[in-house]
């Protein structure tokens, strides 16, 4: 869970230097029809509709809008940007220097996103090679149409819905927050054509004391001009909409206090909102990553949700199975005695080498899937009636359950595969495992595909 760093775009507009790039599109063979992309994209983004705007579109049954329970949620940053894609932002969240152009010594990801799927449309054209010599193409998550393919993935596959990343460290930027906007725009418009559910979720990381106040403000905008939490997609419980504040009681030092959470909660509440909490790994305990701070219970005692967070608590399945052996029960007790929920998180493995150099590339291996449904069998194990993985298209920290490819650029930047494994893998073993939450799915041995997963 991070924020959008220290990038600045300062003077940088995404149509500066288009015809500059196009001469070296030209000269390094990039396809004419990606040439045709990149200037109908360019010209077109600027003419998205505006985001902060009542729903009124189409909606489809499929998911139960109406709770959490039996649910499996994906985590949805939604923080790709393209220098063409009409934000401003350039290459943030892909490269390290967000305006300076995006290839070998400038990436911070190690999951390379499966293209195959996309339309002219959605592919930027990086300065990466393909093993033809193809310029390698990415996605941005400003994109409409890519937003609304993740959501039919979803579908496909059965996962639930998201929690739509909202980083309050970037609400005050105006660039940042039309950004925040228009990805709120499209998955909601995504879950309301996919039948699926989405819900906002407020990362508080970054925030400094005294500036809590931006979410509750940010909350009451979102309310008022796109009456959010209304339409028919947007996720329930408990008989009032939901929404997720991540952070709390973390003993990491945050500048934002615990009082000052515990009053973004009880804004929450008298807004008639049911409040979902992400906490540290030992909220209960308060020991290792939680803060000491004795009046922490009591806040967490106003919550509706639960979440403790776990990406880096673990490396094996082993050690998830012991982990939730620890935590779970005592974790489950407290909150039933509250009437709480509790939804644990789990997650497919960790890369981020090309994030932070000094680290091994793979630092917690996937193990082919083996590593996520251990977490799977853990929670189901434990009682839990949800869960939520992180994250639906993280790449940065190799968390990414979405498709991604089996063949990322050549060269000598260090890429993160799926072993060979199809790349849609981790989007139908989340499935599974939301079969097993449900208890849809009996069988708690490592699934097999009904046809023979075959290696490519």
């Amino acid at each position: 869970m991070d924020g959008f760093g220290s990038f600045t775009s300062d003077g940088f507009h995404p149509h500066e230097g288009e015809i500059a790039l196009l001469l070296r599109m030209k000269n390094h063979f990039f396809p004419t029809a990606l040439v045709v992309s990149f200037l109908t994209t360019s010209l077109m983004a600027d003419e998205t509709k505006e985001p902060l705007a009542p729903f009124r579109g189409v909606t489809k049954s499929g998911a139960d809008r109406s709770t959490l329970t039996g649910k499996v949620m994906a985590g949805y940053q939604g923080w790709f940007n393209c220098p063409q894609d009409g934000s401003g932002l350039g290459w943030t969240h892909w490269a390290r220097q967000a305006n300076q152009p995006f290839g070998p010594g400038n990436i911070t990801v190690d999951l390379w996103p499966d293209m195959s799927e996309a339309t002219v449309e959605e592919h930027y054209p990086t300065h990466f090679r393909m093993a033809d010599g193809s310029p390698a193409t990415v996605f941005s998550s400003h994109n409409r149409l890519t937003v609304l393919r993740h959501f039919r993935w979803m579908r496909e596959y059965g996962i639930d819905g998201v929690f739509v990343q909202r980083f309050a460290n970037g609400l005050q930027r105006k660039d940042f927050r039309h950004h925040k906007d228009v990805v709120l725009s499209h998955c909601r418009e995504g879950a309301n054509l996919e039948g699926r559910a989405y819900a906002v979720m407020y990362d508080l990381s970054g925030l400094a004391k005294g500036e809590t106040q931006q979410v509750a403000d940010d909350w009451k905008m979102l309310r008022e001009k796109m009456e959010m939490g209304m339409d028919p997609a947007y996720l329930q419980h408990e008989g009032k909409p939901l929404v997720a504040i991540w952070g709390i009681g973390f003993g990491d030092d945050r500048a934002y206090t615990l009082t000052e959470s515990r009053k973004l909660i009880e804004f929450f509440k008298a807004e008639g909102c049911s409040v979902m909490l992400g906490v540290p790994s030992w909220w209960r305990t308060q020991t290792r990553d939680a803060t000491p701070d004795p009046k922490l219970h009591e806040a967490l005692a106003l919550a509706d949700v639960i979440s403790p967070w776990t990406p880096g608590r673990y490396r094996t399945p082993e050690s998830a199975r012991s982990h939730a052996l620890q935590l779970y029960p005592g974790d489950l007790a407290w909150c039933r005695d509250r009437s709480i929920d509790f939804l644990p998180v789990v997650f497919p493995g960790f890369s981020w080498k090309n994030l932070k150099p000094a680290r091994e590339l793979d630092s917690i291996p996937r193990l082919e899937g083996r590593f996520l449904w251990s977490q799977f069998i853990a929670a189901q194990k434990s009682g839990a009636q949800m869960v939520y993985v992180a994250m639906f298209d993280e790449v940065d920290e190799g968390t990414a359950i979405f498709k991604c490819s089996n063949h990322p650029p050549v060269g000598d930047t260090p890429f993160l595969t799926f072993g060979g494994f199809p790349s849609d893998h981790y989007l139908w073993l989340t499935g599974e495992g939301g079969n097993l939450i449900r208890g849809e799915r009996t069988e708690k041995s490592f699934p097999v595909r009904p046809t023979a997963e075959q290696k490519e």
